[in-house]
């Protein structure tokens, strides 16, 4: 039955070398698992009941959420496979249930850590580190997505204005204001970058390599990594984590979650919401440590 089903996966699905591989396994698993624990060597045979009880060994074995939902996944795919073929009557997967994951609040640096990686004499009075600060600097004080830092030209800058133009997803453009500190950065930012690269054209790429190009994902991660190394804990540390951290420590101070929603670029209020649990957890440390009665 198994062979059959992998025979459908590589031949007729196409599916990759990897996906095979995996249903393999986890097929393989499954009927050891009912053989030993009910004596059952069809693994066609399977009821709902050996079903679940393998879910919940694997559940005991300590398993992540995602690892024992698609080990479901393989199930269903397996028994559908029968049941279209009409080598069972029914399906015994139909009550099986998937894992809930658990809801994970977004990680941030914390205030006193940020403002040691933004320290400036963390930084070389090179392009490269005059470089590198800019683009920590302009994750966490304006929010952008790694895509439209990369993306971003001098042109999308206006310094009279103290503002950022952004082109977000689905092509959406926004506008970011710049802070007075940002904005003096910029101007000796851009001192460093024409004295590397002579005088700078108004579409020329805002961060670029050491060699004048645009800058692409891997770099500003590596760059990201360096320097929150240095000094944050955070178990995450990517350009994503100074998005969350500019949305969180905006929240904290009181920020209007509608102006924060237009900052981020978000569809909709509900993906801007979830950085409200954190400054909820703020208010409960302060309640709890403040008034008598808590």
């Amino acid at each position: 039955m198994i062979d059959s089903f992998i025979n459908y996966l590589e031949y007729e699905k196409r599916s990759s070398l990897h996906t095979v591989a995996a249903y393999r396994t986890d097929l393989e698993q499954v009927q050891e698992f009912v053989r030993l624990s009910f004596e059952l060597n069809d693994l066609s045979k399977c009821s709902h009941t050996e079903l679940r009880a393998w879910v919940i060994d694997l559940v005991e074995q300590g398993l992540t959420t995602t690892s024992v939902n698609r080990k479901i996944a393989t199930l269903r795919s397996f028994f559908k496979f029968l049941l279209r073929s009409r080598l069972i009557s029914s399906d015994p997967t139909y009550k099986l249930k998937t894992l809930k994951n658990p809801k994970k609040l977004p990680e941030f640096v914390q205030e006193m850590t940020i403002e040691a990686v933004l320290e400036e004499s963390v930084y070389e009075a090179t392009f490269e580190g005059q470089r590198d600060r800019m683009v920590i600097e302009f994750l966490y004080l304006t929010g952008v997505r790694l895509s439209e830092l990369t993306g971003l030209k001098w042109d999308d800058l206006n310094l009279i204005e103290d503002q950022v133009k952004v082109l977000g997803k689905r092509k959406k453009e926004r506008i970011i204001p710049i802070t007075k500190s940002l904005k003096q950065n910029i101007i000796l930012y851009r001192k460093v970058f024409e004295e590397r690269f002579s005088k700078i054209a108004g579409n020329s790429y805002f961060i670029v390599s050491n060699r004048g190009e645009q800058s692409y994902s891997m770099m500003i991660y590596r760059i990201v990594r360096h320097y929150l190394d240095l000094f944050a804990q955070n178990s995450r540390r990517s350009p994503h984590l100074l998005r969350h951290t500019f949305a969180t420590h905006l929240l904290n101070k009181g920020a209007d979650l509608n102006a924060v929603k237009d900052l981020l670029g978000h569809a909709s209020l509900a993906a801007t919401q979830v950085y409200t649990h954190n400054s909820m957890e703020k208010l409960k440390a302060v309640f709890e440590q403040a008034h008598p009665k808590a």
